[in-house]
């Protein structure tokens, strides 16, 4: 199993607040208050990258990490994967190299 170093986690700013605004169980404008109230407390925490860096290397694809939405998060790792591929099909081509 990998290890993370998760001592970051206590000074995050969401120690104090209602770990139902990172994780809503609600749908729709329910869950979009919720989540907008949770950003904000990200928005001005001194950890925020630290969680932002452990829910990618993670996969976290529930809540609210580093002041992403899952949403968010997964079109980062869409952006990441397509610019990947490109690097890989342009470094494979040796026509593109040639050139």
């Amino acid at each position: 199993m990998t290890e993370y170093a998760l001592d970051w986690r206590a000074d995050g700013a969401c120690q104090s607040a209602d770990p139902d605004l990172f994780f809503p169980i609600a749908t729709g404008v329910v869950a979009a208050k919720a989540a907008t109230k949770a950003q904000r407390i990200c928005a001005g925490c001194r950890v925020r990258q630290q969680c932002l860096d452990f829910a990618m290397r993670t996969g976290e694809i529930h809540g609210i990490w580093g002041g992403t939405t899952p949403e968010e998060r997964i079109r980062v790792r869409r952006r990441h994967m397509r610019r990947r591929r490109a690097r890989r099909s342009w470094a494979q081509d040796p026509e593109v190299r040639a050139s």
